[in-house]
């Protein structure tokens, strides 16, 4: 074989019995973390998150060695489907102003929320998500699930935003102009419990920029890896997902890559979490 290749025994022998480099080693242990940190975020990391998952346990790797450990190791991360849309606007609508004018920040929690609806295919027939996410650390902070989209649907999300945050009098809420959010049942619902409504322009997609992308992510992490049988089974995975990683684990580049409990905790760097 040697004199094939055109190499020495020596030089075969050599290389066999050589020690690992402190490269492959450093590398090996690596790929150890990588791995753990993929699977506490549930197989859905891609290189840029990997890499912010390493620095937040104080590992600075460049962003072309995370990429080849990944590949080295068979790390993938998901990659969305194309956006369709999805509102339909009501008969009657009640009118609100656009109070945040795509500008998606907030000097401090329960100053701005957005909210949106979507639809997910189960055995029994389709299913609705409504959620509410304050646009200070981009945390989803009220979501019910149904088997319909009358505006109780998007009430009782917003209900349990306001149980759980116990916000101040003119907390702003915009959305799109889908019926539930522009029907009086929902309109009387702010007013009493003094939340102020804001709309985005009618088929703009980006005027609910938060909204959209939140959707794109459950969809693709959570929704389109598997079948749904029943609303009780996506309800329940639906809640685990909310509140066991999006919230505490999930890296979002809006924040430097802090998780949205990290950054509603003062965190702005992740420096920080590795000092």
């Amino acid at each position: 074989m040697c004199a094939w290749l055109g190499v020495s025994r020596s030089g075969y022998y050599a290389w066999r019995g050589a020690e690992p480099s402190q490269r492959s080693r450093d590398d090996s242990a690596l790929i150890a973390v990588m791995r753990k940190i993929y699977e506490e975020a549930r197989g859905n990391p891609g290189v840029r998150r990997m890499r912010a998952g390493l620095a937040a346990l104080g590992q600075l790797v460049s962003h072309k060695r995370v990429h080849r450990l990944m590949q080295a190791a068979g790390l993938r991360g998901r990659h969305p489907r194309a956006w369709k849309r999805t509102t339909i606007g009501g008969d009657r609508p009640v009118p609100a102003p656009d109070r945040i004018g795509r500008d998606f920040s907030a000097a401090r929690p329960d100053m701005k929320w957005c909210g949106d609806v979507t639809c997910i295919k189960t055995w029994d027939g389709w299913a609705y998500l409504a959620t509410v996410i304050d646009l200070h650390s981009r945390k989803v902070i009220g979501w019910a699930v149904a088997s319909h989209m009358r505006a109780s649907l998007v009430i009782a999300a917003l209900d349990m935003a306001i149980i759980a945050r116990k916000p101040p009098q003119g907390v702003i809420f915009h959305s799109d102009r889908g019926c539930q959010y522009t029907s009086s049942p929902f309109d009387d619902f702010c007013k009493e419990k003094k939340i102020w409504r804001s709309l985005g322009r009618t088929g703009i997609c980006y005027d609910n920029a938060v909204s959209e992308s939140f959707f794109a992510t459950y969809k693709k992490e959570l929704i389109h890896t598997r079948p749904w049988p029943s609303l009780a089974i996506l309800e329940k995975h639906t809640s685990d997902w909310i509140d066991n990683y999006y919230n505490p684990i999930r890296r979002h580049s809006t924040l430097g890559y802090l998780t949205p409990e990290e950054y509603e905790l003062g965190y702005r760097q992740l420096s920080q979490l590795a000092a």
